[in-house]
């Protein structure tokens, strides 16, 4: 083992690392630099505190407010689904009723046509323009 008791380090230079050592103004001045500094911090530090607490009060108020809304928004929700499910109930049976139209009206063309078949004969000639006339007035207001 060796004794490292006997090996000494020194510095070549000194204590000092400039030439002539600092003045006791420097000093104060340094001093004070970090008092304020200091102080500074402080305060900041407090500030930031302050408004975190604020900021959890406006969450707490935001969380009371927040609860309401969404059970409102859930009623809303129910409504709405309510309300598109009775919109296409309600399009199912207009889907139903524009077919037996179509029904009648392919019904009625057949009719005409009947007719048209009819008015080749000269004494039914006039009974049938009648009725291909009412007819057709029929059909145009079911179209309209």
């Amino acid at each position: 083992m060796q004794d490292f008791s006997r090996v000494r380090f020194d510095s070549l230079c000194g204590l000092c690392h400039t030439f002539r050592p600092m003045t006791p103004l420097a000093q104060v001045v340094l001093v004070l630099s970090a008092v304020v500094l200091t102080v500074a911090i402080v305060v900041t530090l407090a500030s930031i505190r302050r408004a975190a607490t604020r900021l959890e009060t406006v969450l707490q108020l935001v969380e009371r407010e927040i609860r309401p809304l969404a059970s409102q928004v859930e009623g809303l929700t129910a409504e709405v689904r309510t309300l598109s499910q009775t919109a296409n109930q309600e399009l199912k049976r207009i889907s139903g009723v524009i077919r037996r139209v179509e029904l009648i009206s392919f019904k009625i063309a057949r009719v005409v046509g009947v007719a048209n078949n009819l008015a080749s004969f000269r004494g039914v000639t006039s009974v049938s323009s009648g009725l291909k006339r009412a007819l057709g007035v029929f059909v145009s207001r079911l179209k309209a």
